[in-house]
């Protein structure tokens, strides 16, 4: 652990320049650069005001190696995603995630949507709308995937619910390996939040607009785990119109 690698690696994260951040904290750039070198170590003040500005606890700060994660996690950016139309269902089950997820992908064979487009895209979220007892007598979990239709697809094929998710903005994280450890991926949508709160961002709930959702696939022979969450536009670093 080292103090000066977070504060590096917090001032990337937050992308400011030794200048920005020395302006910030009402020092010098060489100031900064002896900080992050462990040349010397910031004064209490200095450090509270640190961990105000990043939006992380002192403690954190302090005694955590905040980088060791970047093999897990990529750099979190803002991006737009194009509007799009879905077919989705949603399964409650002690174990929804693979349940409905096999129920979307036979819909997508029936309904000649893998036929036609063979890399089609599918995502999920969870389903927030669980009865408590559910929950926590019967292990009954909600989870929602659907399939990103291409423009222009039509069928007859029944079981599914079409919708259209309006253009919006996005935090995303990919998470390389996600299920190999089980906190991986609450940490993942942890990392989104802390950069969110850093960077003056807020989550907005809008009317036919997801609040979140994941995409998995495999990229180089590994399993990858894009995170969404749908924030307020402030600024955007990327705009896409698919999820590649």
């Amino acid at each position: 652990m080292s103090l000066g690698k977070n504060i590096q690696y917090l001032r990337k994260q937050k992308k400011m320049t030794q200048e920005q951040l020395a302006e910030a904290m009402a020092v010098s750039r060489q100031t900064i650069s002896r900080w992050e070198t462990d040349e010397i170590i910031p004064e209490l003040n200095k450090l509270v005001a640190l961990s105000e500005l990043f939006a992380c606890k002192l403690d954190s700060l302090v005694r955590e190696d905040m980088g060791a994660c970047d093999e897990i996690y990529s750099e979190v950016t803002v991006k737009t995603v194009k509007a799009f139309r879905m077919a989705r269902y949603v399964m409650l089950t002690p174990n929804p995630e693979d349940d409905v997820n096999g129920y979307m992908d036979n819909w997508a064979r029936r309904s000649g949507l893998l036929e036609l487009q063979p890399d089609a895209m599918r995502i999920g979220w969870d389903f927030p709308f669980v009865p408590p007892e559910m929950h926590t007598r019967f292990g009954i979990h909600g989870y929602v995937a659907a399939y990103i239709l291409p423009e222009g697809f039509a069928t007859s094929c029944p079981g599914v619910e079409f919708a259209d998710q309006k253009e919006a903005d996005y935090a995303v994280i990919t998470i390389y390996d996600p299920f190999a450890a089980v906190d991986r991926i609450r940490k993942g949508y942890k990392r989104v939040l802390e950069f969110l709160q850093a960077n003056g961002f807020c989550e907005k709930p809008k009317e036919g607009v997801l609040s979140c959702f994941e995409y998995v696939y495999e990229k180089e022979g590994m399993t990858c785990m894009d995170v969404y969450l749908h924030v307020d536009s402030v600024s955007k670093t990327d705009s896409f119109t698919n999820f590649s």
